[in-house]
This record gives structure tokens, C-alpha cells and sequence, in this order.
């Protein structure tokens, strides 16, 4: 708990930091809340009575989509899809990732050979081609996208935790621990874990980020599904509909700067956590 206290009382005092987590409260906030003041028949095509790619005005302050849609309504909503995937393909993601690492790192051998070299041949393949046939096998919808993500994604974080282990398993502590008689789950749970815990942490918060980027583009790909409102979805829309040569921008521009400000949040928490948690960095 005095750790936790600790890090609390560091991060306050990182403004990037707060800022960020701000972000993320008031995004996370309004994606929770939206059912609330959104009713379906907002986001239905059949339901919509607004004029078509109508400019911001004072009832529609987005404008509208082509089917008649308040902009503003979709981009609310989509917060939803948006945030769970990149949530969820994060989780996944690192967990394969440190799983892969904390085992080759501290068995090494025969083992550490199997999984870097598996670890080497995800690498080497370029990961948005292997992400849109993933996706394109397993169907449209938003499970196949969160698996292709978290397939594609997993090896820089197998990689990063594997160097980190073998950093702690080198300290001298670890060594004690062998000599002592503990077994080699019990160093890893008990020893190793809880030292590359913290860049776990780092690792998952800066994932998000690229792991709703690649949604969107996944989504705008048309790979998702074509039912749901996201904002990889407002984007596939606004391009089909001829949003750009029809000089539309409310109906490109928020779902755009929205994916910015949400990406922009997640990578400045992450990196705020960061410093805190790496001496040097903040030296």
C-alpha cells in the first residue's frame, strides 16, 4: 500500500501525466453513460429524419451523416466499440506477450529457442496484411478483429519482458533464492514477476493506443461489423459516401480527432507511468 500510495503521489505530480488520465476519465465517462441520453432509433439508418450531410447547425452541432444522422450522436457511441476492442486486444496482447517472455527468459534453453524463434517469425511478417487475412478468415464482426489484433501484436511485448527477465533473473537475489533451495516456480512467481510487473503495466497502457489505431483501420477496411457504429465505421461511411469531394468535413474530421485525443491520452498516461516507474528516465 505504500507503494501504491507512492506512485498515487508521483503521478499527481506529472502534469502530462494527469492530463492524460483526464483524457481517458471523461472518454471512458461518456462511453459508459451514453445508453442513457442515445436511444437505437438515434443510430438507425431507417429511423433517421435529418437532412443529408446537413453543415453544423444549431440542432445537428456536428451536422449529419449521408442517411441523416446526428454526427455528434455517432461519435458518442462510437466510443464504445472503440475503447472495448482496444481495451480487450490489449489485454490479450499482453498477456501472450509476457507469458512468452517471462517463460523464455527464465527457462531459457531448449525453451527460450522454441518461443524467440516463434516470437522472430511474427515479427518478420508484416502484421496489418496478416491482421486483415486473420480477419478476413475468421468473418466480420468485432471478435475477429480483437483476435487479429492481439495475434499481430504480441511479439514486441514477448520480446521487451524476456529482456527484463533475464535482467532480474542476473541479480544477485535470485541466485540466494536458487541456493536456498526455492524451486523455479517459486522464483518466477515470487521473484521475477513482481520485478517485471511494472513494465507489464507500461507496456498495456501503451498498447492501447496502437490497439484502437489498428482497429479503426481494420474497421475503415470494411473488416468489422457493418451494423455497429464506431469510429472506424463513421470513416468507412464518410468515404463511401463521397464525404471529400463533397466537402463534408464534419462528418471526417470528429471521429479523426477523436481517435487522436483517445490515443493521445493513452500514450501520455503510459509514458507518465514510465518515468515514475524507471528511475532513469526521469533522471
Amino acid at each position: 500500500m505504500s507503494a501504491v500510495k507512492r506512485f498515487a503521489r508521483a503521478f499527481a505530480r506529472d502534469k502530462g501525466g494527469m492530463a492524460g488520465l483526464a483524457i481517458l476519465v471523461a472518454v471512458t465517462v461518456l462511453a459508459l453513460t451514453a445508453p442513457l441520453f442515445i436511444h437505437p432509433s438515434d443510430l438507425s439508418v431507417v429511423d433517421a429524419t435529418g437532412p443529408s450531410l446537413a453543415p453544423p447547425s444549431a440542432h445537428y452541432p456536428l451536422g449529419t451523416d449521408q442517411p441523416g444522422r446526428s454526427v455528434l450522436t455517432l461519435l458518442i457511441w462510437g466510443t464504445r466499440p472503440s475503447l472495448m476492442i482496444g481495451v480487450i486486444a490489449t489485454l490479450v496482447t499482453v498477456a501472450i506477450g509476457s507469458i512468452f517472455g517471462l517463460l523464455a527468459g527464465h527457462y531459457g534453453g531448449v525453451v527460450s529457442r522454441v518461443l524467440m524463434a516463434l516470437t522472430d517469425w511474427f515479427i518478420a511478417l508484416p502484421s496489418l496484411p496478416l491482421a486483415i487475412a486473420l480477419a478476413a478468415v475468421l468473418g466480420q464482426g468485432d471478435t475477429s478483429i480483437t483476435v487479429a489484433i492481439a495475434v499481430t501484436s504480441w511479439p514486441g511485448t514477448a520480446r521487451l519482458i524476456r529482456s527484463q527477465v533475464l535482467a532480474v533473473e542476473a541479480r544477485p537475489f535470485i541466485e540466494r533464492a536458487h541456493a536456498l533451495g526455492a524451486s523455479s516456480r517459486q522464483v518466477l512467481v515470487r521473484h521475477v514477476l513482481p520485478n517485471v510487473t511494472p513494465l507489464i503495466l507500461v507496456s498495456t497502457s501503451l498498447t492501447v493506443a496502437s490497439a484502437i489505431l489498428s482497429e479503426t483501420t481494420l474497421v475503415f477496411l470494411g473488416l468489422g461489423d457493418p451494423t455497429e457504429v464506431s469510429w472506424g465505421a463513421m470513416l468507412n461511411q464518410a468515404y463511401q459516401s463521397g464525404a471529400i469531394t463533397k466537402g463534408a468535413w464534419w462528418y471526417l474530421l470528429p471521429p479523426g480527432i477523436a481517435i487522436l485525443i483517445v490515443v493521445l491520452g493513452f500514450t501520455m498516461t503510459g509514458r507518465a507511468i514510465e518515468r515514475i516507474l524507471n528511475p532513469r528516465m526521469a533522471r
